[in-house]
């Protein structure tokens, strides 16, 4: 969330950041309730302070029946100020958590992805002398992808990856936790955005259960129609690994000198789909259930935007090393997932099947909005504290990388060629996908 004197400082601002993000916020009642509380705590700390001179007069002389009576009287309205205080700030927090991030400057004004800028193009869409083949097909036609049986398991939205492409999904992991483990590399994408931190990522198998505090302090809660939310235990499956890796600092104060704490998490992942019905309703571009690889990373306030920029520059070094033509798109107001985010850039790769651009990749800049909501601190050298930066993105999601590699290397035999990057993840050194095995 936004500090509260950030807040009153910037009320247009906070005002026009919420109305490019489609978000209803009453500041004027969130002042008034801030002013409220304020009025009651001087209240209640003017009461103890009262009870602490009673008190302390009392060593030393018997209490009269007046003071008896006033100690009790002190003591009652403490509680029922308390009562009221606690009354005030649930609704305090509510009227917070409502408030949007600011944007940049730089991010697009717009009601949805139609307003999107598209910052690069990088390499050129391939060119078939032969008929196109959808990822869907070639699953079929290699006997790797099928969503008929899991619509008779689990329901629509669901699939089974067999032989290469469940093979595929493995080198692809260790492809990325590979890569970003590898400090030499990432030390040479940071060098090229002028990111003065060279430190890797640490690898982390991270939960896919979050409780519902969590969830909304990451602002990851709602829209609670799209999450799977687990009533018996008030807590919800997790729609990505960041939602469990952003609160591994809760509560902590980091050291200055140990930043940037950066994770690559890899994890199932669950989301209704609410939203979209009717969309993608074929092939396995959009799941209810679904790996991903995720980019976390915690640092101080002046290296964020930077941070992020190593980031993207992360992602396309990936995108490029599976030979796949893509264009980074800086998103626009209104298509920005959630309040939280500062800042956000999507990696949209080419689909020959569909023969246009699809999302496959956002990189998400939340400046300090969630690390004040989950209490995640840094403490400088001179001993001053202040609220980390948080940045999550995706290395991967696996089900749109797949369609990715199928669509863009197929071979006019129905074969697929294996980008060299993963090559040697693969048994026997695998360079195609010909046939079931």
């Amino acid at each position: 969330m936004l500090d509260i004197k950030f807040i009153k400082d910037n009320k247009e601002k906070v005002l026009a950041a919420a109305e490019n993000k489609n978000v209803k916020i009453d500041l004027d009642k969130l002042f008034a309730v801030d002013q409220e509380r304020k009025k009651v705590l001087a209240k209640a700390e003017d009461l103890r302070n009262e009870k602490n001179k009673l008190a302390a007069s009392l060593k030393s002389a018997k209490p009269d029946g007046e003071q008896i009576v006033r100690g009790k009287k002190i003591k009652s309205d403490i509680t029922s100020f308390e009562n009221e205080l606690e009354e005030l700030n649930k609704e305090y927090l509510k009227l917070m958590y409502a408030v949007p991030n600011i944007v940049s400057d730089d991010t697009p004004v717009g009601a949805d992805e139609t307003c999107n800028k598209v910052l690069r193009k990088v390499g050129e869409p391939p060119k078939f002398d032969f008929p196109v083949k959808d990822h869907m097909k070639l699953g079929r036609l290699h006997k790797i992808i099928d969503t008929e049986k899991s619509v008779a398991v689990s329901g629509l939205r669901f699939n089974y990856l067999f032989g290469q492409a469940a093979l595929l999904q493995m080198a692809i992991i260790q492809f990325v936790f590979e890569t970003l483990t590898d400090e030499k590399i990432i030390a040479a994408l940071a060098k090229k955005v002028g990111n003065p931190f060279t430190k890797p990522f640490t690898p982390v198998i991270p939960p896919v259960i979050a409780k519902a505090d969590i969830m909304k302090k990451m602002d990851r809660f709602d829209p609670i129609e799209d999450r799977y939310y687990l009533g018996l235990d008030d807590a919800l499956l997790i729609g990505s690994a960041e939602h469990t890796m952003g609160p591994l600092h809760l509560d902590e104060t980091l050291k200055a000198e140990d930043l940037p704490v950066r994770y690559i998490g890899y994890s199932t992942s669950f989301r209704r789909e609410a939203g979209s019905y009717g969309k993608d309703t074929t092939g396995i571009m959009r799941r209810h259930q679904f790996d991903k690889l995720e980019m976390e990373s915690f640092i101080q306030p002046e290296y964020g935007l930077v941070e992020q920029e190593l980031i993207v520059s992360i992602q396309e070094y990936l995108v490029g090393q599976l030979e796949i033509p893509y264009q980074v798109v800086l998103k626009c107001t209104g298509d920005i997932g959630g309040k939280a985010d500062f800042r956000a850039i999507d990696i949209e790769c080419y689909m020959p099947g569909q023969g246009r651009y699809r999302e496959t990749h956002t990189s998400d800049y939340m400046t300090d909005f969630q690390a004040r909501r989950l209490n995640t601190r840094f403490k400088a050298k001179d001993g001053e504290k202040g609220f980390v930066h948080m940045n999550d993105a995706t290395a991967f999601a696996i089900g749109r990388t797949l369609i990715a590699i199928l669509e863009n290397h197929q071979q006019a035999d129905g074969s697929i060629k294996i980008p060299k990057a993963l090559q040697k993840y693969l048994p026997g050194g695998m360079k195609a996908i010909k046939s079931k095995i």
